[in-house]
């Protein structure tokens, strides 16, 4: 009989539920199995894939049935049946035997549907309209159109949709989806992603149009560090482009496919003037073209679009999950600093757009400007943007309320400043649109100091700020670039905040289409200076392209991952390697930016002038062993035994090289003797091992020269804090974690930060901001030790040994004064949870374990013989076995299921 409680849920295509446009020819499916009852797992599977729900229904796979297949993988199973066609839908389902060997019931039916698998699929053309492209500081965004008719019973509609530059899809007067920004930022000289859009309830009988909207972006429009040599605009092309494949399936068996051509007319003089990503957006309401993606709107005025020359680059299905609205908030208060300047307060460092509704006289031009921080005089500051305006202008057409809204730039801002209003604006006239992309929430974070709370809380709303196609670094000045050493030190913490599976994905194809020829990967990705050989090879921001897909091997269990860069990742290494024969990387670092923002760039009163920095070699050779050291484990995973003795060898060579150049051998000293040096020595096993305890005392040291404080960069204080632990001395971290004083997390906190700041003096009571030439208040390196809280606060972590948190560690450690701790992870085999609480010596924690998983708990007691599980002694708890005991620790395993320990401490 089949077991209800065992019937798979949460079934997905490559990490999403229902997925348009799937382009790849073996796609990977995964489910969850509930855990009803303690330690159950799954021991086989049978998978069914049919092209027709009905055969499905019947039981039959007409395209895979996998039949029973022993074994308890339930993520990232291969499509191993016929080949699938090009814009198809597939149906499936999947049943699991579980660990006493039951059956259970079929899941219920989902499906998933292919894209174009084959760029044969693709008869649309790339069109434009032909118009003067000079970089000038205004451009018109094009406004295209083409009607077509509809005859008989649709079945299916389905549109295909890219652009060069950004565009938005309209369908009898409709906007077509609600992705922003798109299609996305890649490398447009290598490829571009499309988007598939469902428009079946949007196609009517007769008469249809389609049209879009078409916008600069990234493209042809400014984007950062921007300089004379690069040019203000169109470092990839000229003008925005677009291609669009809408088919229609009929009841009959017919396609009609409607396509991007010379039939399609277009306009420069729709309402949009000119679009920026860095400067915003101007519009004019007075060229508003009402009913212009309607049929019969009169384009005989507009001109006929020019079939554009298909460009060599690879068209791919959009992977990353698209930027969307999340978030809407309102203001909080406003003030008027200056006669008709009005100053609206979100509440919250945000970044998207506004929406303002206004009324006014025809011609009446409305400004908002956007900023991150407020002037003494209630102005806002803005002189931290450098280059980017981040304006949006609106000329009034006078036809009663309007509501104004951008649709090709975003703004990373708390204050917006409105000025030109015929009087003044309610409070409730504006709204912030929080927009980024829409990847899942993954965590939950609770504990009983409301400074941590609001740490975790912070640095989520910069990843959201950061996320939009790439990860940037910031969102508001003329920058806002892919750089990829803040990625690599904040990746854990961003996999733990949301679900980053899809994102790094599509991001870890940017970074290889950003390598060089020679093998350097890129310091930005993607790199659109990358023709001027720059941006190339710096230490730690290069070696993402190696981090980057180790990270989500390790929290998604994902091999193609490492297939797809293992090349490139070993192209890297033999560059470093090449050009620094004697494994000290001296030569060819590029910018070579170090432990960047370290102790020594800070302006406090009494404080160290040196000694912050590590020492460049040192800290280049580190990352050169930990990126080698990774490669080695990749050649293992794939199961290329040469690379893996290969690089293995070489990760030993470097270091005792290291060791040789930079450590003293009797006192454990590192050259430079900085808190950096040693953390990452520590964290990437570049000590023997009777000199680990000795760099943990130098880091203390180091601390107390510091007056109790941190001296390291981005790239090591999270590191630090990491080992700290793992070397037994938690409670340091915990004095660093719990700090008040400038720097520290909490300090900015107690200065009302709503983000993470770039720098840990950004701004300091009394003395005011940091350097407006680089001072960013969204910015999220410096959060990254959320990764910390996650670990060692709420005590969940992955397992490098069973990935994906197949096996968990579980492991809450106490200090800091807190009393309790809460946490939620949505792990991709499903939920992960822990509770604690801390009373009078008595420790009670709470452990939630997601079916078909297993977790190893560390303990935190001195008294083993008290521990209890939902009161019984452990060697009468289901499902629990002592693993061993230490002092201070007791460590236990336990399969899926929930428990409740309780012990004295």
């Amino acid at each position: 009989m089949a077991n209800g409680d065992t019937r798979p849920t949460h079934l997905r295509c490559e990490y999403a539920a229902t997925p348009l446009g799937v382009d790849r020819l073996q796609p990977r499916l995964g489910w969850r199995i509930p855990a009803a009852v303690r330690g159950q797992r799954q021991t086989a599977y049978q998978v069914l894939v049919s092209s027709d729900k009905k055969s499905l229904n019947r039981g039959e796979g007409t395209l895979w049935d996998s039949g029973r297949v022993n074994s308890d993988q339930s993520i990232q199973v291969t499509y191993q049946g016929s080949p699938l066609r090009s814009r198809s839908r597939y149906y499936w389902k999947v049943r699991v035997w579980d660990k006493d060997g039951k059956p259970s019931e079929f899941s219920e039916p989902t499906w998933f549907e292919t894209g174009m698998l084959a760029r044969a699929d693709w008869t649309a053309n790339w069109i434009e309209l032909e118009y003067d492209t000079e970089p000038t500081n205004e451009q018109p965004c094009p406004v295209l159109r083409r009607e077509f008719g509809v005859e008989g019973s649709v079945t299916k509609a389905c549109a295909y949709v890219s652009a060069l530059g950004m565009v938005e899809l309209h369908l009898n007067g409709q906007r077509v989806g609600d992705h922003l920004l798109a299609p996305e930022w890649t490398d447009y000289h290598r490829r571009v992603q499309y988007q598939t859009y469902d428009v079946t309830e949007m196609v009517r009988q007769g008469a249809n149009t389609v049209g879009a909207m078409l916008g600069y972006g990234w493209y042809a429009g400014r984007i950062g560090l921007t300089s004379e040599k690069s040019g203000p605009r169109h470092i990839y092309g000229n003008r925005p482009r677009l291609l669009v494949q809408l088919e229609i399936q009929y009841a009959d068996g017919r396609t009609q496919i409607i396509t991007s051509d010379d039939s399609w007319r277009g306009t420069l003089q729709g309402p949009i003037v000119d679009a920026c990503i860095l400067d915003g957006e101007r519009q004019d309401a007075r060229r508003t073209l009402p009913g212009w993606d309607m049929p019969g709107f009169d384009d005989s005025a507009w001109s006929t679009a020019k079939v554009f020359q298909a460009p060599d680059i690879e068209l791919v299905s959009q992977y990353n999950e698209p930027i969307r609205v999340m978030l809407e908030l309102k203001p909080i208060a406003m003030t008027e600093p200056a006669p008709g300047v009005f100053v609206f307060d979100m509440g919250q460092n945000m970044v998207g757009w506004c929406r303002l509704e206004v009324q006014g006289p025809r011609g009446a031009c409305v400004t908002l400007r956007h900023a991150e921080l407020l002037q003494d005089d209630g102005q806002i500051y803005t002189e931290n943007l450098r280059q980017a305006a981040q304006r949006d202008d609106y000329i009034l057409s006078g036809d009663g309320t309007e509501v104004l809204e951008p649709h090709f730039t975003y703004h990373g801002f708390r204050y917006v400043e409105v000025t030109g209003l015929p009087k003044p604006p309610a409070l409730d006239d504006l709204t912030g649109r929080v927009f980024y992309s829409s990847s899942p929430a993954a965590s939950t974070f609770e504990c009983s100091e409301p400074m941590l709370e609001k740490l975790v809380q912070n640095t989520v709303w910069t990843q959201r700020g950061n996320m939009h196609s790439t990860p940037t670094d910031c969102p508001q000045r003329n920058e806002r670039l892919g750089w990829m050493g803040d990625a690599q030190l904040f990746s854990q913490a961003a996999c733990f905040n949301m679900d980053m599976a899809r994102f790094f994905t599509k991001w870890a194809v940017d970074i290889r289409d950003a390598q060089s020829d020679e093998g350097a990967f890129s310091d930005v990705s993607p790199n659109p200076f990358l023709r001027y050989n720059t941006l190339l090879g710096a230490p730690a921001w290069a070696d993402a392209g190696v981090i980057i897909p180790w990270r989500v091997y390790l929290n998604y269990a994902d091999k193609e991952i490492l297939k797809a860069q293992y090349v490139a990742a070993k192209a890297w290494v033999d560059y470093v390697h090449r050009h620094n024969d004697d494994l000290i990387w001296r030569n060819q670092r590029g910018n070579d930016y170090g432990d960047w923002l370290n102790a020594d760039t800070m302006i406090l009163e009494n404080w160290p002038k040196s000694g912050g920095q590590v020492p460049k070699e040192v800290f280049a050779t580190a990352f050169f062993a930990h990126s080698t050291d990774i490669v080695s484990k990749m050649a293992a995973i794939l199961g290329d035994q040469e690379g893996a003795e290969q690089y293995g060898g070489l990760f030993q060579r470097i270091k005792i090289a290291f060791n040789e150049q930079f450590v003293n051998a009797d006192d454990g000293t590192i050259y430079g003797d900085t808190q950096a040096g040693y953390a990452l020595a520590l964290h990437f096993d570049l000590l023997p091992p009777q000199l680990r305890g000795r760099a943990v005392e130098h880091i203390i040291r180091g601390i107390e020269r510091y007056g109790g404080h941190l001296s390291t960069g981005i790239h090591s204080a999270n590191r630090m804090m990491l080992e700290l632990v793992n070397m037994g001395r938690a409670d340091i971290a915990y004095q660093l974690l719990m700090l008040r004083t400038v720097p520290s997390w909490g300090y900015m906190i107690d200065q009302g930060a709503t983000t993470i700041w770039e720098r840990w003096d950004g701004y300091v009571a009394g003395r005011g901001v940091q350097n407006a030439g680089m001072n960013s208040y969204n910015h999220y390196a410096i959060g990254a030790v959320v990764e910390w809280l996650y670990r060692y606060v709420i005590g969940i972590n992955p397992d490098i040994n069973e990935p994906g948190y197949k096996h968990i560690l579980i492991r809450p450690t106490l200090g800091g004064g807190l009393t309790h701790a809460k946490g939620t992870y949505e792990s991709i085999h499903g939920p992960i949870a822990t509770s604690w609480s801390l009373s009078e010596g008595q420790f009670e924690l709470e452990v939630s374990i997601p079916g078909n998983t297993t977790a190893t708990v560390y303990l935190p007691t001195r008294a083993p013989s008290t521990v209890l599980e939902s009161g019984n002694a452990l060697e009468k708890a289901e499902g629990v076995e002592v693993q061993c005991s230490a002092p201070g620790c007791l460590v236990l395993k336990i399969g899926a299921g929930q428990y409740r320990f309780t012990m004295s401490v």
